[in-house]
């Protein structure tokens, strides 16, 4: 999988962005050559989601699989190419659902890019979600380490005694389609993070339209004391949410990941402004490229802590007609 010694960059949620990804890896000194953009000695890990929401989702996997066949780039599975895969994988006939993820129109509204730009081209559709299944859920490279939303070691010792490699197979995924499995727990923590109930029945609706009971939380945070301290999104917390002291429960289902660890690369939150580092040894890669803001990069080579001088990245301008995409 990853070579300890060989020197990476490392880029953020693509979301269907490809002209905006040919512009960062030109930026990086990758060149196309014989249909496949290369460097002579660096290679690219791509943090997941590479589907959804943007205007040329299938350039962009082509762009991606075409370089890690080649073996210029290796990918990892976010939490948008799980959920196409399960949206389109009948569930097992113990499960109370048709498909491992349900069609809801929700669900549906989240894919519906995807879908549309692949309706033309089922057979390509066809082999992308053949190929998700060789998109490890993690790398672990020793030196350095890539999840796409949460690095949560119990559960991925767990999947390495059955999947050495963090690949999953079909029977793996069919497991999902039983809410509270095992399976469903990996998925869920390592793919899409520590979702946080907001207290008291309340909701609140982000900025991409959907009304949530749920934030996104911190998953390196040593002595949070509040809901305001371990919130990790782009939409803040109503005042009155932030300022509650954390229940002791919730407080005990958050992880902390210590600072002697391993570099970390996580995508995923929709981060925004100047690209900076979280911690020495912690650092998030989506800069909502999609949502007119950073496709981002880090160049890794080998440091032990990570250098905020290091980060690459291309700037999406907001076109003028409203009609316009991201790239």
């Amino acid at each position: 999988m990853a070579d300890p010694a060989r020197s990476y960059d490392l880029i953020g949620d693509v979301h269907g962005c490809a002209r905006t990804l040919e512009a960062l890896l030109e930026r990086l000194g990758y060149r196309r050559q014989g249909g496949v953009w290369r460097h002579p000695w660096r290679q690219v890990i791509f943090l997941g989601d590479i589907v959804d929401r943007g205007p040329r989702i299938r350039e962009a996997l082509h762009l991606v699989h075409d370089m890690v066949e080649a073996d210029q780039a290796l990918c990892i599975m976010g939490n948008h190419e799980f959920n196409l895969l399960a949206w389109s994988t009948p569930a097992p006939p113990d499960s109370a659902r048709k498909y491992v993820r349900e069609r809801t129109p929700r669900h549906e509204r989240a894919l519906r890019q995807t879908l549309d730009q692949f309706a033309d081209h089922p057979a390509d559709l066809h082999d992308f979600l053949a190929w998700f299944y060789r998109l490890p859920l993690f790398l672990d490279a020793e030196r350095f380490r890539v999840v796409h939303a949460c690095w949560d070691t119990s559960l991925i010792d767990a999947v390495r005694r059955r999947y050495p490699e963090g690949r999953i197979d079909e029977p793996f995924l069919l497991a999902a389609a039983h809410p509270g499995s095992f399976a469903t727990q990996v998925f869920d923590r390592l793919l899409r993070g520590i979702n946080i109930r907001l207290p008291r029945g309340l909701t609140m609706t982000s900025r991409d339209g959907f009304t949530r009971a749920f934030f996104r939380s911190k998953f390196w945070e040593e002595d949070p004391q509040t809901y305001g301290d371990i919130v990790f999104q782009p939409d803040a917390l109503p005042v009155q949410v932030a300022q509650t002291p954390l229940p002791p429960l919730q407080k005990a289902e958050l992880l902390s990941y210590g600072s002697d660890e391993p570099p970390l690369f996580v995508g995923h939150y929709w981060r925004q402004g100047h690209p900076a580092l979280i911690r020495p040894n912690l650092a998030c890669l989506d800069y909502s490229a999609v949502m007119y803001g950073k496709l981002l990069a880090y160049r890794l080579d080998q440091e032990t802590r990570l250098d905020p001088g290091k980060f690459v990245w291309v700037d999406v301008e907001r076109p003028e007609s409203p009609h316009e995409w991201c790239d």
